[in-house]
């Protein structure tokens, strides 16, 4: 009988080329149909709101990298045990395998805009999976001693590297460069009727974000990749007059640039889920007008073409601010990662009920009669982002020289605007920081202050207060379904 160190290498194995043949096979069928995603996607849909925090909290927006990572090892551990129980009960071992390919399938399928093919990848893994685990258990339990060894080694190490060579083949088929980046190379952006304007004189590095370092947070396992000559946004439900655009006619559109500030509102106090950028899009009003929302209308909810949908408020739309309907970023078209060909851009609201990326539909409702995807998870149905600041320098976690220091940061409170800022060092009384340059109410801004840094621990605090006079709230709390709040707090040790 196979020992069962080696009977849990051996399903571990097995699962391996499971997964491997899974990702090359789902080159032929869709990125998303992959066993790892397919289930992973699974995963978010329907974990409970505190893991989700949780992997946000430890992970950042690497918490895909991590949910992927964290799949793979846990169906390790379970195909060890699987491989163990199949050294008595071969059909234990089988049954496991089927189970979890079955899984893989239904997880696939039941994804948004699958088809029944999206179970073939997981299917044929499992079928391998399982003529690997009942070959290689049978072949080494037949080895005379002196050749078990052998043959366990060279059949544990070509099926690792067969998988290994799989899967890795097929995540460098799926992310390499397609129609889509190449149609995404050709745009050639429209000239604005209304620019953006330029940068305030007197800004400091950092008052945009660029493309490449803008944080990045949404459900998608795999970045979706659409033909913008296929593309059409479908505007539906509570309208007078059901239309659908595409993206030539939405280029053609009169389109304004302006730089928005976007909020995470799993953004927590001194968090980095903030950035801000020139974007040029359509003006949301003039498409949405065009389908004439009746009366009672009060949502507009955007869906994604993985499915995703979020709830704006139909009078945020409306009531005259700049939400676009936006094709570019800071002077390209978007990137894939953040919604090319088009996605939402809505000052004001978290990205949760307004920032919708890869948007494909619009559909004119009510807040009674539709939850969007996070509502029923307790977020908040209507989300205006809070009044919040943040210190970027000095960074707490190196020791300064004493002497001047300059302390800086931002401040944000899009469609209110910033009117104050202000430091408090230790127990001193609190000073008025320089404001700097804005743009417009919608983007962040900038302050600073210089101090005379003296040695010691210091304890350096912000706050802000917007135009309509309301002071940044003090409580530091973590509300992810509603924003976080507080005032930031940086320790600094000058030596």
């Amino acid at each position: 009988m196979v020992g069962r160190g080696r009977a849990a290498v051996v399903g571990v194995t097995a699962a391996a080329v499971a997964l491997g043949a899974g990702e090359l096979i789902a080159v032929l069928t869709d990125p998303s149909s992959g066993p790892v995603v397919a289930v992973g996607g699974w995963i978010i849909d329907h974990v409970p709101e505190s893991g989700k925090e949780l992997a946000i909290t430890l992970f950042g927006t690497y918490d895909k990298v991590a949910l992927q990572i964290g799949t793979v090892l846990i169906l390790g551990a379970i195909a060890a045990v699987l491989g163990i129980a199949a050294r008595r009960r071969i059909a234990v071992g089988l049954g496991g395998v089927a189970v979890f390919g079955a899984v893989g399938a239904l997880a696939a399928v039941n994804r948004p805009n699958a088809t029944g093919v999206w179970a073939v990848p997981s299917l044929v893994g499992a079928a391998l999976a399982m003529l690997l685990l009942h070959r290689a258990l049978a072949v080494i339990a037949a080895a005379p001693q002196p050749q078990d060894r052998r043959r366990f080694l060279w059949i544990t190490g070509v099926g690792l590297a067969a998988a290994g060579l799989a899967g890795g083949l097929g995540r460098v088929l799926t992310q390499r460069p397609g129609t889509t980046e190449v149609a995404r190379k050709a745009v050639d952006l429209p000239m604005p009727i209304s620019s953006a304007g330029p940068v305030p004189e007197n800004a400091m590095p950092g008052y945009v974000t660029p493309n490449d370092t803008f944080y990045r947070v949404d459900t998608a396992l795999v970045v979706p990749k659409l033909d913008p000559k296929q593309w059409r946004l479908r505007v539906f439900g509570m309208v007078e007059q059901e239309f659908s655009i595409s993206y030539a006619e939405l280029l053609a559109m009169p389109m304004i640039e302006r730089y928005v500030t976007l909020s995470c509102v799993s953004n927590d106090v001194g968090g980095k889920l903030v950035g801000n950028a020139r974007w040029l899009g359509v003006p949301v009003k003039d498409v949405l007008a065009r389908a004439k929302p009746r009366k009672g209308a009060d949502q507009v909810v955007s869906r994604s073409s993985d499915g995703w949908t979020c709830g704006t408020p139909t009078a945020a739309l409306m009531d005259g601010r700049d939400a676009l309907l936006a094709i570019a970023m800071n002077g390209e078209p978007l990137p894939l990662e953040h919604g090319f060909p088009v996605r939402m851009v809505v000052p004001g609201l978290y990205g949760y009920v307004s920032a919708c990326k890869w948007v494909v539909e619009w559909e004119v409702t009510t807040f009674k009669a539709f939850d969007a995807y996070w509502i029923p998870r307790g977020w908040a149905q209507q989300a205006p982002i809070k009044t919040m600041s943040r210190i970027d320098t000095p960074d707490g976690r190196k020791k300064q020289k004493p002497g001047e220091i300059m302390i800086a940061g931002v401040a944000w409170a899009q469609q209110r605007g910033i009117d104050k800022v202000e430091v408090k060092i230790d127990d001193e009384p609190w000073r008025e920081a320089e404001l700097l340059g804005v743009v417009s109410i919608d983007t962040w801004r900038q302050w600073k202050l210089s101090w005379q840094a003296t040695p010691g621990e210091h304890t350096l605090v912000v706050r802000a207060t917007d135009r309509s006079g309301k002071l940044q709230i003090e409580k530091v709390e973590y509300l992810a379904d509603d924003g976080a709040t507080g005032w930031h707090t940086v320790k600094v040790s000058v030596v």
